[in-house]
């Protein structure tokens, strides 16, 4: 058996828009009622996958949700042909694009009956998030259907989870055991805290964890005031690397003397505050970034363009780099699309280490089945949205048909 990570991304859907839905994330109410081109975004996404693939990475999908989200609808008494715009908004979000937000994943070597486990997240806390789960499990329950794998339903609503974006793990490589680290909120400051404790104590005990190999971590109120809405956006973890802001944990320092006290070959990279404030980490995303390791062990940073642009960040990661730092390489992508509605490029994928060979083939790719991706969505994706035009009755008919189009090349129309 051969374990090793994969990256499933989530291709950006035909409904992609600007609805300013996401209360705390910044980026999404600054680019509120702007004309999106889910088109230019989808295809941004393969890109994306692409340059992941040149770096020898193994790469997976997930595939857009139905959308408007017709069952959700009809369970509120209504319909896209009925119902007010706020509410049709809400219906037509392609947020599940963001596939850090669609499972917590513990491998293997990790749990006691040695079965990768996967939990779907509820996304509660935000209406347009909230009625993905039911699909997002669909592709789970397809994908990982190999019994190497446990599929849970979601944590009960009474507690908010968002996923993998609220999960870190540190480890010697991929397949050995690792230490767990759980991010969790407390009050949020202005806005709502979305991780709550409860349900990361839950999905532990799900997975079957080891309680001495898993740490629960409160994210500071500072962060989330600033707009950091998940962890991920100040925080990131890859085998042996933490890489982190200053300001990204309430006890910093007692959560670093308990993880080393666990994981003694930690390396630990912290961006200090006087360097990179909040407001530039956020803004450019560094954190919410891509760190692998590519076949070369080389540890490695994808970070979108915004982190170039912004200089406190271009300026840091250049001196890490000429300073033999434990990131060793930084690769830059372009998802601008996916950035104005505020998620990066560590966002838009979940993490599974697995063997490739007990993944349904279906949801793997490589440059040909990216090829051919790209050919559907050239074809059939709208190549620009306005929020005031979500009800068109053509366009409502041209999003559901661009979504069938790309289920049935991807010979996945059960998910229709």
């Amino acid at each position: 058996m051969s374990v090793r990570e994969i990256n499933f991304d989530g291709i950006v859907g035909p409904s992609h828009n600007y609805g300013g839905l996401s209360l705390g994330n910044l980026a999404s109410a600054r680019n509120l009622g702007k004309v999106s081109y889910p088109r230019a975004a989808a295809l941004q996404g393969l890109e994306k996958m692409r340059a992941n693939l040149s770096l020898g990475l193994a790469q997976g999908i997930f595939l857009p949700q139905p959308r408007p989200a017709r069952a959700w609808l009809a369970e509120l008494g209504t319909s896209p042909e009925q119902a007010d715009p706020a509410l049709l908004a809400n219906a037509m979000s392609a947020s599940a694009m963001w596939a850090a937000n669609a499972a917590t994943v513990s491998p293997a070597v990790d749990t006691a009956d040695g079965r990768t486990h996967l939990t779907v997240a509820n996304l509660r806390t935000m209406a347009h998030r909230s009625h993905e789960w039911a699909a997002t499990l669909a592709q789970l329950r397809i994908a990982f259907a190999n019994e190497a794998f446990a599929v849970h339903d979601p944590v009960p609503l009474t507690f908010g989870d968002e996923g993998a974006a609220n999960h870190m793990r540190l480890c010697a490589a991929h397949d050995q055991p690792g230490v767990e680290v759980f991010v969790y909120g407390v009050a949020g400051g202005p806005f709502p805290a979305r991780q709550h404790i409860e349900a990361c104590r839950a999905i532990a005990r799900r997975h079957h964890l080891d309680p001495d190999r898993t740490l629960f971590v409160a994210q500071s109120e500072e962060a989330i005031a600033a707009g950091a809405f998940h962890n991920d956006v100040v925080a990131v973890a890859n085998e042996r690397v933490l890489f982190s802001h200053e300001q990204a944990f309430a006890e910093r320092e007692e959560f670093l003397g308990q993880l080393e006290s666990r994981f003694p070959d930690l390396d630990f990279v912290e961006v200090p505050a006087a360097e990179v404030s909040l407001e530039d980490a956020i803004r450019s995303y560094l954190f919410n970034a891509q760190l692998v390791t590519p076949p070369d062990g080389r540890t490695t940073l994808i970070v979108p363009e915004e982190a170039r642009e912004t200089p406190s960040v271009w300026k840091w990661l250049q001196r890490h780099l000429a300073g033999n730092g434990a990131i060793r390489d930084v690769r830059v992508v372009d998802v601008r699309q996916s950035m104005a509605n505020g998620g990066g490029p560590a966002c838009l994928r979940l993490r599974v280490v697995c063997d490739p060979a007990t993944v349904d083939p279906r949801f793997l790719v490589d440059e040909g089945k990216l090829d051919a991706l790209a050919k559907v969505i050239a074809r059939t994706w709208p190549e620009e949205i306005e929020v005031a035009e979500l009800g068109n009755p053509a366009l409502i008919r041209d999003i559901e048909a661009a979504r069938a189009a790309l289920l049935d090349s991807c010979s996945l129309s059960e998910l229709l």
